[in-house]
């Protein structure tokens, strides 16, 4: 009885533990325990928000979203005996390494790691059927490009994280990302959702879309066009810009070589970045117009004023040459701008003061950003006339030892083609709401830069151009009246530190009378064939404009052009 007494005692005292571990866990401590086993349970999910897409004038897609998957694991729930047959399976399916597979799902103390991103539908319903455990998917979106390498240097792409990476998708991420949302869910220990288990969700809110000026059609003329002259001529790289005189708006920018940004690889950056206003170069003779406008407005200087032209001209220590040997020349202020001739252009410069022609320079937007939203955009250079040597400002005169970007000088024939009123470039036109209402963006800025009397007679002068006493006949449109001005200059190359090579561009507006669309062409580093700007950046002008002039339902005038004093008479 003893020993009977004594083990019931024992068992007594057992069950009393027992019970006050009950009492402890099921009362003082069941707070904490139910919220150990809720954080377990529960998982919060992103719920992604829609990027906004990208359009043309016209609202067709440049770039889109559309509705993707994440493949996501649990290392927790696979098994080592099943992790190769999963590797097997998904690597191959998903375009992933079988390394970097058995690597994630063989984590330890996580049961959540993305494996890919931006997988179709399909694909997903397909990885989903093989039922294999701790191996899921969620809900996101994807990003594409419906149309390829179209405007690829102005749109951009985005990164593996969904954020813009480059071009607009960079700039204007804050616009177009919107705000990710959240949820909270139960997880069973088999990795699936509790229905009736704890949900809590902030949704997401959508992100903006962003209109453009550019036209599709447009913008495809001028890509087809400029990288099938780059191939022909085996330059560098070339643009064209469509510009409209009287808004601003850039209608096209094309530039070659380019890439697909639903396909992007390391290989590509070289091209990843917006080289319409990132390369700065010597505009040569293109930026004569600029000297034109200042002796014209300040020299007191007009097309028929006469000058006297050699083929040389020596300033102090330096000679400077017109681009081809020719003996003395007679030549009107109209025929030394038709002839692009540097020594006319020099003489004409010496009417007016440094100052004079660093102003006029700085009023066209030489030495400043255009401010379009694109990334590492550069100013160009122009040092104002205090850090300018001896003989600078000759050079300045013909356009070299000064540099622009391609929109910045597609902007000066724009103000000329528009009376003589800079309009400030716009590639923006508006955003887009979740509700489809369209804001459009604030109107461009507008200054007059020269008088409205001499951007006509600029613009008479560059009718001349393109006639068969000028440098680029080949810019002719049939029908109707063109008026621009050839560039050939010399290319300066960072890597040796001298010039190498040549910068070959023509920038043009027509119909001349009435001005309603301005081309502006550049190829860099011309190697087969002429490295003139009359011969290899003309051609592309003329198809552009005459696509352009077509697809805008723009008729001839019907007017006659004026007649240009090429020659002076004694």
């Amino acid at each position: 009885m003893k020993r009977l007494n004594a083990g019931l005692l024992v068992v007594a005292f057992v069950l009393s533990l027992f019970a006050g571990r009950l009492v402890q866990l099921q009362t003082i401590e069941s707070g904490k325990y139910s919220e150990q086993a809720m954080d377990q349970r529960l998982r919060k999910l992103r719920l992604p928000a829609v990027r906004g897409a990208i359009t043309d004038a016209q609202g067709n897609w440049l770039a889109v979203t559309v509705e993707a998957r994440a493949i996501t694991a649990d290392p927790y729930l696979i098994k080592p005996d099943k992790r190769q047959a999963i590797v097997n399976a998904l690597a191959p399916t998903l375009g992933l390494s079988p390394e970097a597979v058995l690597k994630a799902i063989s984590k330890k103390g996580t049961q959540f790691v993305t494996l890919a991103h931006g997988v179709t539908p399909d694909q997903a319903r397909l990885i989903t059927s093989w039922d294999f455990p701790g191996i899921g998917t969620l809900p996101e979106y994807r990003r594409e490009y419906p149309n390829g390498s179209l405007g690829a240097s102005v749109i951009g792409f985005v990164n593996g994280a969904g954020q813009g990476a480059a071009g607009l998708e960079s700039t204007q991420n804050g616009v177009l990302s919107g705000k990710d949302g959240w949820q909270r869910v139960e997880i069973s220990l088999e990795g699936q959702h509790i229905p009736m288990g704890e949900d809590q969700k902030q949704p997401p809110v959508p992100g903006r879309g962003v209109r453009l000026t550019l036209q599709q059609d447009l913008q495809f003329k001028a890509q087809e066009e400029i990288e099938k002259q780059v191939k022909a001529s085996g330059a560098r790289s070339g643009t064209v810009i469509v510009m409209d005189p009287r808004t601003g708006r850039l209608l096209a920018m094309a530039s070659a070589p380019g890439y697909d940004p639903n396909h992007v690889t390391e290989d590509d950056r070289d091209v990843w970045g917006s080289p319409l206003v990132q390369d700065a170069y010597e505009p040569g003779s293109t930026g004569k117009v600029v000297t034109a406008a200042a002796v014209m407005e300040h020299g007191g200087v007009t097309p028929q004023t006469p000058f006297t032209v050699p083929d040389k001209i020596r300033k102090y220590d330096v000679v400077f040459h017109d681009s081809e040997p020719h003996g003395v020349e007679h030549l009107t202020f109209a025929g030394v701008l038709a002839k692009s001739s540097n020594v006319g252009t020099i003489e004409a410069s010496q009417t007016i003061s440094e100052e004079q022609l660093y102003q006029t320079l700085r009023d066209f937007g030489f030495g400043q950003k255009t401010g379009l939203p694109l990334p590492g955009e550069t100013a160009g250079l122009l040092n104002p006339p205090s850090k300018w040597s001896g003989t600078d400002r000759y050079p300045i005169a013909f356009g070299q030892t000064v540099s622009v970007n391609a929109v910045q000088m597609a902007s000066v024939y724009a103000t000329i083609a528009n009376g003589g009123v800079r309009v400030a470039p716009n590639l923006v036109a508006g955003t887009v709401g979740a509700d489809d209402k369209f804001t459009p963006a604030p109107a461009p800025q507008q200054r007059r830069v020269i008088s409205q009397g001499t951007a006509k007679q600029i613009s008479d002068m560059l009718e001349g151009v393109t006639t068969a006493a000028g440098t680029a006949p080949k810019a002719q449109i049939k029908g109707y009246r063109v008026a621009g001005k050839t560039g050939t200059a010399q290319r300066f190359d960072a890597g040796c530190g001298c010039y190498k090579g040549y910068t070959a561009s023509f920038a043009g507006f027509a119909p001349a009378d009435d001005p309603r669309l301005v081309v502006q062409v550049v190829l860099q580093d011309p190697k087969r064939g002429s490295h003139y700007g009359g011969d290899v950046a003309a051609p592309v002008f003329r198809d552009v404009m005459s696509f352009a002039l077509q697809s805008e339902k723009i008729p001839p005038t019907g007017s006659e052009s004026p007649i240009i004093k090429i020659y002076a008479r004694d």
